[in-house]
């Protein structure tokens, strides 16, 4: 990947705070799940208000760690990843409670109610650490105010389609969710915090333009070496490892094999104010499980989209 590409793409949207929910663009996403349209990316209505609560309201301190990703792409490993690495003082708490609940969703638990914050993320004396889905185009003015750290995680395309159809299924098992018609949403760019394309390019132009604030990792990066990442994400948050046994102990017990064992992952019991079980968040983390799904013309229809939306500007990633 070449890191001087230029992308050009307004992250600087201005959003009316009063807004009326009722008159945004409306369009279904699954069955008879609709979305609706708020700064061009595709929400729940019930999730309009939260967001722009963060938009209006959140504060980073300089010293805050967000983990920012869309959804589906490995959210949950790298929360687990973050917190162990900033608080290794703590990091048993990953056996016993939920990075969910570790790292909680400004939009979805920390404004989910209030202009307020309605908990922080960490002890006093150690950094802050939360997570988003939002879109780099909504939170830019916010992000761009402090020298806060992002850390953003992107996966490949077609096994983002695949995680999200399964998750969507699962926790939905009386709409099924037909793959056809999940692709066909993908592609439309119609779902959650989608379009997905648009998503991943917003934070990785953040990174090109403040690298030293905005860091852009992908799934299989980290996957292919996760003791590499580890370290790297060690450098970017400026917390060095005195050996390099810390950093063997952080790649094993944030595997997804140890951590989806723990008894709290396994329970049907749900995170703090997110409406899914805790067993809802694991699966395979596999590269490549599109492969097991897809038909050859629906690999090739996005295929063709990847081409367009990140192949063109010289983000060769996806295919």
């Amino acid at each position: 990947m070449d890191p001087h590409i230029d992308i050009d793409i307004d992250i600087d949207i201005d959003i009316d705070i009063d807004i009326d929910i009722c008159s945004l663009p409306k369009e279904n996403w699954q069955r008879d799940v609709h979305a609706v349209q708020l700064g061009g990316f595709w929400f729940m209505p019930e999730s309009i208000k939260p967001i722009l609560r963060v938009i209006n309201n959140f504060k980073p301190l300089p010293t805050d760690v967000i983990v920012a990703t869309f959804p589906k792409t490995g959210t949950t490993w790298l929360k687990s990843l973050l917190y162990s690495i900033l608080n290794r003082s703590s990091k048993h708490n990953l056996a016993v409670q939920h990075p969910h609940n570790l790292v909680p969703f400004l939009e979805v638990q920390v404004f989910a109610e209030s202009d307020e914050p309605l908990l922080l993320a960490a002890p006093s004396d150690e950094p802050r650490i939360f997570s988003t889905h939002i879109p780099c185009q909504l939170l830019a003015k916010t992000l761009d105010s402090s020298e806060c750290k992002v850390v953003y995680l992107t996966r490949n395309p077609k096994d983002t389609l695949i995680s999200m159809w399964h998750f969507v299924n699962k926790y939905k098992p009386d709409q099924s969710w037909s793959l056809d018609e999940a692709t066909d949403s993908f592609c439309r760019g119609v779902g959650l915090y989608a379009p997905y394309y648009d998503h991943v390019i917003g934070y990785r132009e953040q990174s090109l333009k403040r690298p030293e604030n905005v860091m852009f990792v992908t799934f299989e990066e980290m996957m292919e070496d996760p003791r590499g990442y580890v370290k790297k994400l060690d450098d970017f948050l400026g917390c060095p490892f005195e050996d390099e046994d810390e950093v063997e102990e952080i790649v094993k017990n944030c595997s997804i094999e140890v951590l989806s064992n723990h008894d709290v992952k396994k329970s049907k019991e749900s995170p703090s104010r997110i409406p899914l079980p805790y067993n809802a968040f694991f699966r395979k983390g596999k590269i490549g499980d599109h492969n097991n799904y897809l038909s050859d013309e629906s690999i090739e229809r996005i295929d063709t989209l990847t081409r367009e939306r990140f192949h063109s500007l010289g983000f060769m990633y996806g295919i």
